[in-house]
């Protein structure tokens, strides 16, 4: 880079470097550079709303020091200035936490002109200045950063919770798009503490913007023998974090709730495939909350289901074309049984006992049946009879095993 040309690494990378933590990605801030004189060096630009170039030889993302001005509603209502004249500090201001609007020149330097170092230490997410309340998408980031942090003991400094509520409740986080918000809520599920974010956003009021039908679970009219469903709900999460569950699980996880005192199974279901359309979630994850939600009482009854309504459930759930979604579902059934028992020590005999169950139901050939001449409608009607046939053989030896140990 050209000697008029200043570069420092910004954000994430100089606050886990400070933490002590792996810093996966890199990214620069550059002071008194152009796009033109940019590009002469050989960077590429990549930048849609702002400068933003590609380093030829790292691929590492290089953005001209910028300010920015409120415009409009959203996340995506900002005026960009660049300039050659901006400084770093005036870059850093337009951050949204004093731990992320820390850089460090190319000699090692710390510029830190907000406190970020000391709120690192005091383990606190603080806004770095009032232009915070301008965009929404930062109440999601700092309940998501309290869920990747929670564990090294950060909060949420007070006076921030109080502009997140400000945000919360001015109608600004309604203007977020879909694909925006299910960027950091995905994100967020599959931070080592998810169900801080959920705290965090309900605490702030934030959650009853964003999922009414979750916020309501947080109701003490809305209680079962072991709590409100708002508390099941966090500790579901705080299980399937521990358990390792991909993001799938984690949703199935997180709505579960959403429609468990509906009236009727269907309304449940016709619920939580609104919240699925509204954030525009992945396939995978809508298939699995809505089987979670139809499905994972008759989960947690496996042992005691009759073989026909056996054979019924590992037809719903396609146990034989769609195994992997088989086991998720499981898991979601266990990190929701530990949510009631040991959070820390989940303990779930049905999922044992279902997995032989389906591979007793899989072994069943079809073969025999062809050789008969059966098609169609009749082939498939007998195949579920020799299917429930063989989970009631496997039933019984169950029975007649567990009889034995006690």
């Amino acid at each position: 880079m050209k000697k008029h040309f200043t570069k420092y690494l910004v954000g994430g990378a100089v606050r886990d470097q400070l933490l002590g933590r792996p810093v996966t990605e890199r990214d620069w801030v550059v002071v008194g550079a152009t796009p033109e004189m940019m590009q002469e060096a050989g960077f590429r630009p990549v930048g849609q709303d702002f400068p933003v170039f590609l380093e030829p030889g790292s691929g590492e993302e290089y953005a001209l020091a910028r300010t920015e001005r409120k415009s409009g509603r959203g996340y995506g209502g900002f005026t960009f200035h660049t300039s050659p004249d901006v400084t770093i500090e005036e870059d850093l201001v337009r951050r949204d936490l004093t731990v992320n609007a820390m850089a460090q020149a190319e000699d090692g330097t710390l510029i830190d002109p907000y406190g970020g170092q000391q709120d690192l230490e005091a383990r606190l997410l603080r806004h770095v200045s009032p232009a915070f309340a301008e965009d929404p998408l930062r109440v999601l980031r700092v309940a998501r950063f309290a869920a990747r942090y929670a564990g090294l003991g950060f909060t949420v400094a007070e006076e921030t919770r109080e502009l997140m509520r400000q945000l919360a409740t001015s109608g600004e986080l309604e203007a977020l798009t879909a694909e925006r918000s299910w960027k950091e809520i995905s994100r967020a599920l599959m931070e080592p503490s998810p169900e801080v974010f959920v705290q965090v956003l309900y605490e702030c009021d934030a959650l009853e913007a964003l999922f009414p039908e979750l916020n309501r679970l947080f109701d003490s009219s809305l209680s079962e023998s072991h709590g409100n469903l708002g508390s099941r709900l966090l500790n579901r999460l705080r299980v399937a974090a521990r358990m390792d569950m991909p993001l799938a699980g984690r949703w199935a996880c997180l709505l579960l709730d959403a429609g468990r005192d509906s009236p009727a199974e269907s309304s449940a279901h016709a619920l939580i495939q609104r919240i699925n359309q509204r954030c525009k979630a992945p396939r995978d994850c809508q298939e699995l909350a809505l089987l979670a939600s139809d499905h994972l009482s008759s989960v947690h009854n496996g042992p005691a289901l009759a073989p026909e309504a056996l054979a019924q459930l590992f037809k719903s759930v396609d146990i034989y074309r769609r195994p992997e979604r088989f086991e998720q579902l499981l898991s979601v059934g266990e990190a929701d049984a530990a949510a009631l028992t040991s959070p820390d020590m989940p303990v779930y005999p049905q999922a044992e006992y279902l997995h032989e169950a389906a591979d007793t139901a899989r072994q069943v050939s079809i073969q025999p049946l062809l050789e008969k001449g059966l098609q169609g409608a009749e082939l498939g009607a007998a195949l579920e009879r020799e299917r429930s046939r063989a989970l009631a053989a496997y039933q019984q030896a169950f029975i007649n095993s567990s009889k034995a140990k006690s």
